[in-house]
């Protein structure tokens, strides 16, 4: 079964909260956890990591909290994904060649074109359409 990770639902999740709010407004990973029931510790690593990937801003403070810096019309589904969870693929094989039947495998060459479509479709998705 292919499905997004719980890290990638929730920045999602966090994504389309901070869209709803005015531009320069700050949220905190506790706010979003709160309204959403989602695990906050979790929650503020992933929207660390977002602000790593300058997709977020992070402000300090006891009034800080995130808001969003980057242009979500730009940033194709495919990057969000693997900038969170690392390569895009339904395999191991796609990226590591260390399989012990790669060279009897007869289906690697027809899951490598679906994987190349799934790739393709992603790449063609904006984070803006998903989270508006």
């Amino acid at each position: 079964m292919l499905k997004i990770t719980r890290k990638v639902e929730y920045a999602l999740i966090a994504l389309r909260h901070m869209q709803s709010k005015d531009v320069d407004e700050l949220t905190s990973a506790k706010e979003i956890a709160n309204q959403y029931g989602i695990p906050q510790q979790l929650l503020a690593k992933t929207l660390q990591q977002m602000a790593r990937d300058n997709i977020l801003e992070a402000v300090q403070g006891p009034a800080g909290g995130y808001r969003i810096l980057a242009k979500l019309d730009r940033i194709s589904l495919k990057d969000f994904f693997e900038k969170l969870e690392g390569p895009l693929g339904m395999m191991d094989c796609y990226f590591d060649s260390d399989c012990i039947q790669i060279g009897a495998c007869n289906i690697r060459t027809p899951i490598q074109r679906i994987n190349d479509n799934m790739r393709n479709m992603f790449a063609q998705m904006t984070l803006q359409e998903v989270t508006q």
